[in-house]
């Protein structure tokens, strides 16, 4: 059954069908989409051939009869976006190009047909040698492949040439050395429905499968293997002898203009060899109803490739087996006990007597052995795919549907999807992480296929309308090729094809500078690419990757966030990072177009502080342009970063609306005071100002320190409101404390100033680490001689009491972890310096200043009140 019945026949059953929206559902079900990477049948059905960086030769648009070398930037479908070469890294003259209608041809062609290379205009001056550029930017570059500009393959898409009426060649799923005809009735995303060469309007018998399957070939396979070409069991009997071979006489008098081309096969998987012997015993999945792991023999082995595998069944009146065709890399096959080893439950076969299972008695009892470990491939679990995560996948029982899946349990390489939406109640599926019968989400959306939406649809509850920037104008694949014909299209204007806006392919370049908040290591753990797809949700994911590669994922949020106060210019998404167990949530602006992404990708870059190559369109094959390996990290702020203040506390503006996902406490809100109070400005000995290049600038303990302050107040929503006001009544009693007690004013004044003279001296004569180096004996001693006079028992403090002392000396900035730990007073005298190290995860240098004002307090309260 195909989208458009499936369609029908729900607005049939009088059931209102609820408009389904992935990024609203996975926000209300608080669930993430399978990594799109992980679906490597998927990223192979959208390869086209073209890939950024290839050279290409191209008419110049003023003048027709002369050439000259373009790169390709983007790809788009058939489209592709060049730039001439000499124009370095100016987009301005990037131009779009269709290859269909375009002069586009393969490097050297203009040297073998006698044609002009000329620079063009706009770079002449630029060029002064024009022998000696091409032979630099000719150097170890990659041409375009040349059938894919000229000939009947030209401009087309791979998955474009299995059109319907097309012919295929399918193994018997009882018998792998026969095969029959099958002719392409449908074609979506390189999922063919398939009917057997024969059979007419019957969707009895049509099947579903991956053009990549290994089970299904182009026409003349069978005949070259050596291979039976006869209809199979199941429709034998429908026609005689004389009728089938009068069928397969016809067809290869036409198959001449239905077949398809081999190199459409040259990606499928390779069949190695395998070791199995008849009557051997293993664990299996049926494929015809992948719910349980049974018990199963080897029956039949057809060759070194071959063999057939049947469900065991035990009842003595049993006449029907279930039986399938399997090689050494085929999913849900097992070696005996793997299903216990994984804690997993293995399904006796019908008949067993009891229902406690063991493999030992089994083999004894049939009088035969298991098959051994030696004959599996390696499972692997290095795929992506975690518990909860959403994606789509093909209901086994009904393969025409396509449901919203949800990985309920993973081991190794395999999956238990729960199946949402189905017509009738489907158990848990058991399937490989290389199944072609999985896609990431928004697969059906991108091919115009039917997807089953859960029986509880998310509505749109409201439509949200984009901005378009008036001289932005998005075009129709109509108005595209129209503009091609006249040349009118450039790289300005926002393309559509088939509806969606598509995003070229983003690599990773794992070799490129990662910055000062990304992990090197978790960037190289990274798949290569993501991609092609919709902009939004390509976009969406590698944004998600990139903050779970940070050292602290909430801070790339943050970096990420939309500003309130920026300009509107895209799409925006909410994002979600978690950090020490708290979870954060923003909007982040994403691009909807594929002329954007490529300075989208390297805005974003920058505003991480890596190289604005480490990730995008283009791939870095050996040495980055901006030769960013030789770069120290100072340096390559200096010349990237954006070297702002830190502020301490919780962010003003444009970073308010980041929340955190824990629930809020149900404690009963205290009231809010009706007045005012703006937040105290911090000293300016707490923040490192100094310029970038200076041996402050780098990275002191002191400003790491506050950023570990200021991502713990970016989680504060569980009790926020509590502790914004606990924070503002000790700041109003601290104003009112200073202007009470001079003595107290004079002491914090002195403290800063000599605060300041310390760090100056430091400055002078020292290029390490200054914040980790405890102060030398004299310090200690001038410090220690300011004693601190009290005026209540510290015993006897609240939290907010501690908050108000520690506001007002230089471990101001650590005020926040006080709060969120609740110290209070005698809390607070029993902290020691491995104690604020370890639980409060300071380092050396802001530790030791903490302590100092502890132990002054402890002097005080010994002096003061402990007789």
């Amino acid at each position: 059954m195909n989208g458009e019945q499936q369609h029908d026949a729900d607005a049939g059953s009088g059931v209102e069908e609820a408009e389904f929206n992935w990024d609203e559902y996975l926000e209300d079900t608080g669930a993430t989409a399978a990594p799109h990477g992980s679906f490597k049948h998927v990223d192979t059905s959208l390869q086209n051939g073209f890939a950024p960086g290839m050279k290409l030769e191209v008419a110049i648009k003023s003048d027709h009869n002369t050439y000259w070398v373009a790169t390709i930037i983007t790809t788009c479908g058939q489209l592709l976006l060049l730039r001439y070469d000499g124009y370095g890294e100016d987009r301005k003259a990037d131009f779009w190009c269709d290859i269909m209608t375009a002069d586009l041809h393969p490097v050297g062609w203009c040297e073998q047909n006698k044609k002009i290379l000329k620079v063009p205009e706009g770079i002449k001056d630029k060029i002064s040698d024009q022998e000696e550029f091409l032979r630099q930017t000719l150097t170890g570059a990659c041409s375009a492949p040349a059938n894919l500009l000229e000939g009947l393959h030209r401009g087309k898409n791979p998955l474009d040439l299995i059109a319907p009426g097309s012919r295929l060649e399918c193994q018997n799923s009882q018998d792998s050395l026969a095969a029959w005809i099958v002719k392409v009735v449908e074609n979506v995303g390189g999922r063919l429905k398939l009917r057997y060469e024969g059979l007419v309007d019957s969707d009895q018998s049509d099947q579903w499968m991956f053009y990549l399957d290994p089970f299904l070939h182009q026409m003349g396979w069978a005949t070259q293997q050596g291979y039976d070409l006869q209809p199979p069991a199941a429709i034998r009997s429908l026609k005689s002898e004389a009728e089938w071979q009068d069928i397969l006489t016809k067809v290869k008098e036409e198959e001449e203009g239905s077949s398809v081309p081999t190199d459409l096969f040259k990606d499928k998987p390779v069949i190695g060899v395998h070791s199995f012997t008849a009557s051997m015993k293993l664990e299996a999945v049926d494929p015809v109803a992948p719910f349980v792991l049974s018990p199963a023999t080897i029956v039949k082995v057809f060759n070194e490739k071959y063999f057939l595998v049947q469900i065991d069944d035990l009842r003595p009146e049993c006449t029907t087996s279930r039986s399938y065709i399997c090689h050494v890399n085929s999913a849900g096959i097992f070696p005996v006990q793997w299903s216990l080893k994984n804690g997993l439950h293995l399904s006796p076969p019908p008949g067993y007597p009891g229902q406690d299972f063991d493999w030992a008695d089994y083999l004894k009892q049939c009088g035969a052995e298991a098959a051994p470990q030696s004959c599996f491939p390696l499972l692997t679990s290095n795929h992506g795919f975690k518990e909860n995560m959403k994606l789509e996948a093909v209901n086994p029982v009904d393969p025409g549907e396509i449901c919203i899946a949800t990985v309920t349990k993973v081991k190794e390489s395999y999956l238990w999807l729960q199946l949402e939406g189905s017509k009738k109640p489907v158990p848990e599926c058991i399937v490989s992480v290389e199944s072609m019968n999985i896609f990431p989400v928004g697969w059906c959306e991108t091919n115009g296929y039917q997807l089953r939406p859960p029986r509880r649809a998310i509505v749109n509850k409201q439509r949200k309308i984009a901005v378009v920037q008036p001289e932005k104008q998005i075009l129709s694949s109509r108005a595209v090729h129209e503009r091609l014909k006249n040349q009118e299209l450039n790289s300005t204007d926002s393309v559509v094809i088939n509806g969606k806006y598509c995003c070229p392919k983003i690599y990773f370049n794992h070799r490129c500078f990662s910055g000062p908040y990304l992990n090197k290591g978790r960037i190289a753990e990274l798949p290569q690419s993501v991609g092609p797809g919709n902009c939004v949700l390509v976009l969406k994911e590698v944004l998600t990757l990139l903050i779970n590669a940070a050292y602290k994922p909430s801070r790339v949020l943050r970096e990420l966030q939309l500003d309130e106060d920026a300009a509107w210019h895209g799409h925006g998404e909410t994002l979600k990072a978690k950090y020490k167990g708290k979870s954060y949530r923003a909007t982040v602006e994403v691009v909807r177009t594929a002329d954007r992404v490529a300075d989208f990708c390297r805005t974003t870059c920058i505003k991480l502080e890596c190289c604005p190559n480490l990730f995008g369109p283009q791939m870095v094959l050996d040495k980055c342009s901006e030769n960013c390996s030789i770069l120290t990290k100072t340096k390559y702020t200096h010349y990237y970063g954006k070297r702002k203040n830190k502020r301490i506390g919780r962010p003003p503006g444009g970073h308010s609306n980041l929340e955190a996902g824990m629930k809020k406490t149900s404690k009963r809100k205290k009231r809010r005071k009706h007045f005012f109070v703006h937040k105290k400005k911090r000293s300016s000995t707490s923040v490192d100002n100094s310029p970038v290049g200076s041996p402050q600038g780098s990275g002191g303990e002191e400003e790491d320190d506050q950023d570990d302050i200021d991502e713990e107040s970016l989680s504060e929503d569980s009790t926020s409101e509590q502790q914004d006001e606990l924070l503002e009544e000790s700041e109003v009693s601290e104003k009112k404390s200073r202007s009470s007690s001079p003595t107290q004013s004079e002491l914090s004044h002195c403290l800063a100033q000599d605060q300041d003279k310390r760090k100056r001296k430091l400055r002078t004569f020292s290029f390490s680490d200054d914040e980790n180096k405890p102060p030398s004996s004299k310090e200690l001693k001038i410090e220690v001689a300011e004693k601190l006079q009290l005026d209540s028992n510290p015993l006897e403090w609240s939290v907010a009491d501690v908050v108000r002392f520690l506001k007002s000396t230089d471990c101001a900035p650590l005020a926040r972890i006080f709060l969120d730990q609740e110290i209070d007073g005698q809390a607070l005298l029993l902290l020691t310096l491995p104690t604020v190290q370890e639980c409060m995860d300071l380092k050396l240098g802001p530790a030791i200043k903490l302590c100092h004002h502890i132990e002054r307090v402890k002097l005080a309260f010994y002096q003061q009140f402990a007789n």
